[in-house]
């Protein structure tokens, strides 16, 4: 666990730091009575579903997408280290919480709790509040697996396609590199 936080740390402060900013929303508000956050949930149910659809359709097409990256990898000339892999499996475990997650949401979004007359008025704003919470907490995790899946297809870039000695290839194969670059220099020469 430590070390998926050290490797991740960029994309999972940006992450957090979407929630918070995000989550300032709610802060900013202020005190709502149960009225007030029955109607303001009213207004924004719509939103927060699109929203929810829209992060689990782009989490789905993420862990689609992390096949190809794998497909890329594996069928790379270049021999990578596990640690590739297990970026991968990472951003694949991450996404799946995100997935999971915002489809949990969007279903109590789709309960029609606006029309029930046996809850209280004075539950809407913990309501309000928790559902305002939450969606800043999925568009941060969202925003963290973008970055992360960033992070990995910027680093397949630097393997594969320019050709750079870089960290996460082998040692055997980082060693041949760098013996074909000094016969190329003395073939110059």
């Amino acid at each position: 666990m430590i070390d998926f936080l050290k490797k991740n740390k960029n994309a999972l402060l940006v992450g957090f730091l979407a929630t918070v900013f995000t989550g300032l929303g709610i802060f900013l508000l202020g005190d709502l009575s149960g009225y007030e956050a029955k109607n303001l949930l009213k207004e924004s149910l719509s939103g927060l579903n699109i929203l929810c659809n829209t992060v689990v359709l782009a989490s789905a097409t993420i862990l689609a997408l992390l096949l190809t990256v794998l497909s890329v990898s594996s069928g790379s000339k270049n021999t990578i280290k596990k640690q590739h892999y297990l970026q991968v499996l990472n951003i694949a475990k991450f996404d799946v919480i995100l997935f999971i997650s915002a489809l949990i949401l969007f279903q109590f979004f789709n309960i029609p709790i606006m029309e029930s007359n046996n809850v209280p008025t004075s539950w809407f704003d913990k309501i309000y509040w928790a559902t305002l919470a939450s969606t800043s907490i999925i568009s941060g995790m969202m925003i963290t697996v973008i970055l992360m899946l960033y992070n990995a297809v910027t680093n397949l870039i630097a393997i594969i396609g320019l050709g750079d000695d870089h960290h996460m290839l082998s040692d055997c194969e980082a060693n041949e590199k760098i013996e074909e670059e000094k016969e190329d220099m003395q073939n110059e020469s």
